[in-house]
């Protein structure tokens, strides 16, 4: 089959583009398309198979302000050609699954989220403007509506995100998780104790990691913060001496973090979460917000309830929901949580993690995938290397 992969940009290597070199791998000899191309940002895998970008390509500096040409989003997405392709697979979190492809090739949308600009989060990217930009956002949710026809089969990454595509498009999707690739993770012994709580990840507002710092300011339990972003200087500013800062990565450093660590924290609503996945494969329990797909895939203790888990069946500890209560009310929650997992530390268990991981391995991706195609009528794919691997990422 001659497979074309149509991914919205290429300006980094975080999770959406791990699933793009797993797609790669299944489909070595595939043509990728994408809005525009940063070379040398993802992977030489990625670089040597992009095929065509779109003009976004030409304007100088568009890394910087590629996020203020929404409105000219749709122009960019059609100007691709797909005459003389087989399959399409477009992997999706904004303008990708919206592009021109001819009625008679079958077009398999891999969903990472409906777009969050235009439809539950405008208020949150665009703040006080968001009225002004009210008639674009309006012409841009009609063309991602309309965009679903253009799509054979949806598979969204996680129940969490089917439920978004049946809400916002009306379409039901398939589930098939992204694949963590955690080779380069060794497990820990189950007997070995952490040094420090961890938190890895985008230090960005929507995954909270001021909840974080918050909450350890006030348990005064040590904590390591992993990866960079835009709240890194406002949150070394309020951090406590108990917190120490790593910036970003490598994919060893991380490792060790994880295999050292207490647990990970991770308070963000999540469309899957890889860095959970790659945690547990370590052997260590995470302490997640009990909302999002971090509900899928977390085996979690709720302790405000009567009935729960006991930890050695666990994969850690669900941090509990204070909507509408206030910020204080939420760091309240994660320092409960946190505290709790300390009191019942000695019991969790490193194989219930790591065998927890498992179910999300490339070897369980592919197997879903392949089954997709049957039901689809279309030729399955053979696994292409010797290793189930996939390349991995730095957190940054």
């Amino acid at each position: 089959m001659k497979v074309a992969i149509v991914h919205d940009w290429l300006t980094g290597l975080r999770g959406g583009e791990r699933c793009l070199l797993a797609f790669l791998d299944l489909y070595p000899d595939a043509d990728i398309f994408t809005l525009f191309h940063v070379p040398g940002s993802t992977h030489p895998e990625i670089d040597k198979r992009v095929k065509a970008t779109s003009f976004f390509q030409y304007l100088p500096g568009i890394k910087s302000y590629y996020r203020y040409l929404l409105p000219i989003f749709p122009l960019a997405a059609k100007s691709f050609n797909f005459t003389g392709y087989d399959l399409v697979i477009s992997l999706s979190h904004a303008a990708a699954k919206n592009v021109n492809v001819p009625k008679e090739i079958p077009h398999i949308c891999y969903c990472f989220t409906p777009m969050r600009y235009i439809w539950d989060q405008a208020n949150q990217y665009f703040g006080k403007l968001t009225p002004v930009l009210w008639p674009i956002i309006t012409y841009l949710r009609k063309w991602d509506y309309l965009g679903r026809k253009r799509v054979t089969r949806f598979v969204a990454i996680s129940k969490f995100v089917a439920a978004r595509v049946r809400c916002f498009y009306g379409e039901s999707s398939e589930v098939i998780y992204p694949p963590v690739d955690t080779s380069w993770i060794k497990s820990t012994q189950p007997s070995k104790c952490g040094k420090a709580f961890l938190y890895a990840g985008a230090l960005v507002p929507y995954k909270r990691p001021d909840l974080v710092v918050e909450a350890f300011n006030i348990l005064k339990e040590e904590l390591w913060v992993v990866g960079s972003g835009p709240e890194e200087k406002k949150l070394r500013a309020i951090a406590s001496n108990n917190i120490k800062f790593f910036g970003k990565v490598s994919d060893k450093e991380l490792a060790e973090c994880y295999r050292n660590s207490r647990a990970l924290i991770f308070p963000g609503v999540e469309d899957f979460g890889m860095i959970p996945i790659e945690c547990l494969a370590s052997g260590r329990p995470i302490i997640a917000l009990d909302e999002g797909a971090l509900k899928e895939s977390h085996l979690g203790i709720r302790f405000w309830l009567k009935t729960t888990r006991q930890p050695s069946e666990s994969t850690g500890v669900f941090i509990p929901q204070r909507e509408g209560k206030g910020e204080g009310k939420e760091v309240e929650a994660l320092v409960e949580s946190v505290r709790y997992f300390i009191s019942k530390e000695a019991e969790f268990s490193a194989a219930s993690c790591i065998k927890r991981a498992q179910q999300f391995s490339v070897t369980e991706f592919r197997k879903s995938w392949n089954e997709l195609l049957i039901k689809l009528e279309l030729p399955p794919v053979i696994k292409s290397t010797e290793n189930d691997t996939v390349n991995t990422a730095m957190v940054g």
